[in-house]
């Protein structure tokens, strides 16, 4: 299974958009899949169920930022790097799905429980998520592959 399915595979064992794209990730970054899971854990639904970001999103930029972030304060090039990698995602992604917001990604506020609930009388998780993990898996991927 490629990394795409996994994170995918990953989604729909429950585990939050933001764990399914991280997780995939972090392994081969030095990052053990535990940590990855406890690390994204509270980003998904749009970062803590505020459907602000797709978890899927933020969960990528975690991978980007683990790959190419700074670890020094004068690393400045190297934060310009990953900025720029990160609104590369973001246009990648947004020409796929339009937004990077999971309240308009799914139609519905995630905040409230009538929003959790109707989101789940529409089946919006297995319908409309797994493709946005899908979706920043693959634009992920491509990065990782093409950003040295």
């Amino acid at each position: 299974m490629n990394r795409v399915d996994c994170a995918v595979s990953c989604f729909e064992e429950e585990f939050s958009c933001s764990q399914a794209v991280f997780s995939t990730y972090g392994p081969q970054l030095g990052l053990d899949r535990e940590r990855a899971l406890k690390s994204a854990g509270a980003f998904g639904g749009g970062m803590g169920r505020m459907g602000e970001t797709c978890g899927a999103v933020t969960g990528a930029f975690m991978v980007i930022g683990l790959r190419y972030g700074n670890v020094r304060a004068e690393d400045s090039q190297i934060k310009e790097k990953a900025y720029s990698l990160v609104r590369e995602f973001v246009d990648q992604f947004q020409s796929r799905n339009e937004t990077i917001g999971c309240r308009e990604l799914l139609g519905c506020e995630l905040s409230t429980p009538e929003g959790r609930e109707l989101a789940r009388e529409k089946n919006l998780f297995a319908t409309i998520c797994p493709k946005l993990v899908q979706d920043a898996a693959e634009i992920v991927e491509q990065i990782l592959e093409s950003g040295e």
